[in-house]
């Protein structure tokens, strides 16, 4: 009687393993419908970020959207960084978007450059969940893929137009959001202090 209710329970183990395993598929995300950079546009500050593997902003990060005169969205972004394990400094990134797919514009590949030597450049998809374009918005990136299809680094910033925060309602959207893209949990505060 034991391994029989040992078999089912493994049997029922894997099967949830498996249901979470498929929802956490990058492919089966959700992204903003009817993305319009133009209501993007202009300055958004993180309030909360899932770092990537490697050096990234670390506070006080901003960044200004605008769009050019081809419909090309560029970006400046600002925010406190620590190298050499001691040193911390404001620096600055410059990014451009294209759009891969013209079906799903909130679907972008962001083309990046640190502004000075010792910032890295490269490039990563990235992604708008969701944004309401006046208070919130939820942009993912995931650089490395599992054979599962589940992302092996990925990253995503929580972006308020005001940097005190998100009122209660917008807070419970952005939760849900997290958990969408099977990051609940893994958020840390993105300080603003108005350093950079």
């Amino acid at each position: 009687m034991k391994y029989a209710q040992y078999v089912f329970l493994a049997t029922l183990l894997s099967g949830i393993e498996h249901c979470l395993a498929q929802s956490c598929t990058v492919d089966s995300f959700s992204v903003k419908d009817n993305f319009d950079p133009k209501r993007y546009a202009g300055k958004w500050y993180a309030l909360a970020k899932k770092d990537p593997e490697g050096l990234f902003l670390q506070d006080n990060i901003s960044a200004e959207y605008t769009i050019e005169e081809d419909g090309t969205m560029i970006a400046s972004s600002k925010g406190r960084v620590k190298l050499f394990g001691f040193w911390v400094i404001c620096a600055d990134m410059a990014a451009q978007y294209t759009v891969p797919d013209p079906t799903t514009p909130a679907k972008m590949y962001m083309s990046y450059q640190g502004l000075a030597s010792y910032l890295s450049s490269g490039g990563d998809n990235y992604w708008v969940i969701d944004t309401d374009y006046d208070n919130y918005a939820i942009t993912y990136a995931c650089r490395s893929l599992k054979e599962d299809g589940t992302c092996d680094d990925g990253y995503s910033l929580i972006f308020s137009r005001n940097p005190r925060g998100l009122p209660p309602a917008i807070q419970r959207i952005v939760r849900q959001k997290q958990e969408e893209i099977c990051m609940s949990g893994q958020f840390q505060p993105v300080l603003q202090t108005g350093a950079c």
